[in-house]
């Protein structure tokens, strides 16, 4: 793992400092600047991350209960410190002193742990995510977006042992349903992403951004039906509303973490939460751009020189938190808009819609891409995609135009689909097989 950028003069000259009061045995191994740019300046920039996104997480709950609050016409939570905005500190002081309770029979060291895999999976993540240029990247690998599929995908061990390890009915059913949700919808992710990279040609994330930089455009007017796909697939891989199957209070009580309660559960909620600012995250990278915004090299361009670095990096942090909030919204918007699923109907949109929609559109999208390079619109250039407005006009309206094949495709899939129609299986069963509630008194025809 390598670091993205090199230190500040100022961590660079604190390092030498502390350089003379160390050993000779660190100080002959390591030199002060590469401590400076590969330990101490890495390690200040997770410790900013885990702040601003703990902090991040924290108010998010609050935003989820005020922006349900105006759908169903209500105040939400205003008593708290002004205007309510101490209501999240308030709800982890009530979890922290809540009392700790473990099932008697449940195997309280896998029950410990699970909540633990869940959180670190999903901070694990956050270190690769490019939140902006230079010095708000913490670090840049050749394979960071696998490196956040394969970690993220072990969060759902967490769910399943700790469903597993409370020796109860309601969390082993609800983990059952989340390890079958979340493999099923990580696949229609993964080629979702495919289609992405057929434009990027790396696995960087840092990579991602700049090539949509060099091109000036963001992937989401090229690859419309993709990132349909995309959220739709994050939503359920989430286990966030209408796709919370694993967690269905009217079913399941609470689900897989119905046996846990104060500080445990707190770690299971901050870990959901943190899993939608890396999907958000991932979302706003692969197709909005990331950081990327037109005109910001112009902007700051304006500033002094000394200040250009600091000023682009302000206004690629600001653009990447305003689009990562921008999907944020959308997740809680759908939580309090449609109905829950049936178990039935939520595996079915992931293998017979989602899984179809995703192969279609790498199909679509890569017969577009060669159409395009023959026709000269798009060339490459040192590995780097380059095209005019010729080019950005063509791929645009043929990514918009793709979802009317996609949806051909899906209707003729499903036209035989009854699952979604409970009036019309109904309707198909045979009289004499039904049964039928006789009122007390009543006989059957002829008898």
């Amino acid at each position: 793992m390598l670091a993205l950028n090199a230190s500040p003069k100022w961590i660079e000259s604190l390092v030498e400092w502390l350089y003379t009061y160390l050993p000779t045995w660190i100080t002959a191994n390591l030199t002060a600047t590469d401590a400076a740019d590969f330990i101490v300046w890495p390690l200040i920039q997770i410790g900013v991350m885990l702040v601003v996104v703990l902090t991040a997480v924290a108010y998010l709950t609050l935003a989820e209960r005020k922006v349900s609050a105006w759908i169903q016409v209500r105040v939400g939570p205003n008593r708290t410190g002004p205007l309510g905005l101490l209501q999240p500190a308030a709800d982890g002081i009530k979890l922290l002193i809540k009392e700790d309770v473990i099932p008697f029979k449940a195997d309280k060291t896998v029950f410990t742990l699970a909540p633990i895999i869940s959180m670190v999976c999903a901070f694990v993540v956050l270190a690769v995510l490019p939140y902006g240029p230079h010095y708000a990247s913490i670090t840049n690998i050749n394979i960071g977006l696998l490196f956040i599929l394969s970690v993220s995908s072990v969060g759902v061990l967490g769910i399943i042992l700790g469903g597993w390890a409370s020796n109860s009915k309601y969390p082993l059913l609800g983990a059952l349903r989340s390890s079958a949700q979340m493999v099923s919808y990580e696949a229609a992710i993964g080629l979702t992403i495919v289609s992405a990279l057929i434009f990027t040609r790396t696995f960087s994330m840092q990579g991602i951004v700049e090539a949509q930089k060099s091109l000036g455009v963001w992937f989401v007017l090229f690859l419309f039906p993709s990132f349909i796909v995309f959220l739709v697939s994050v939503v359920a891989e989430t286990n966030r509303a209408p796709f919370d199957l694993a967690e269905a209070e009217s079913e399941l009580v609470g689900g897989f973490h119905t046996e846990y309660s104060g500080f445990r559960f707190s770690i299971f909620f901050i870990a959901e939460y943190a899993n939608m600012v890396v999907v958000s995250a991932v979302g706003t990278t692969l197709y909005l751009g990331g950081w990327y915004v037109p005109g910001m090299d112009a902007i700051a361009a304006q500033a002094p020189e000394a200040y250009r670095e600091a000023v682009l990096t302000l206004i690629g942090v600001m653009a990447f938190a305003i689009k990562c909030g921008l999907i944020l919204y959308l997740f809680i918007w759908m939580r309090w808009t449609f109905p829950r699923y049936r178990y039935d109907q939520l595996m079915e949109l992931g293998w017979k819609w989602l899984m179809p929609a995703a192969l279609a559109n790498i199909v679509l999208t890569a017969t577009v891409f060669i159409i395009g390079k023959e026709l000269g619109l798009v060339r490459s250039v040192g590995g780097v995609l380059e095209m005019e407005w010729q080019g950005k006009v063509f791929f645009t309206v043929a990514g918009f135009l793709s979802v009317f094949p996609i949806l051909a495709l899906l209707n003729a899939i499903n036209r035989n689909s009854k699952s979604f129609n409970l009036r019309a299986q109904r309707t198909t069963i045979p009289v004499s097989t039904r049964k039928v509630k006789l009122s007390p008194g009543v006989k059957p025809a002829g008898v």
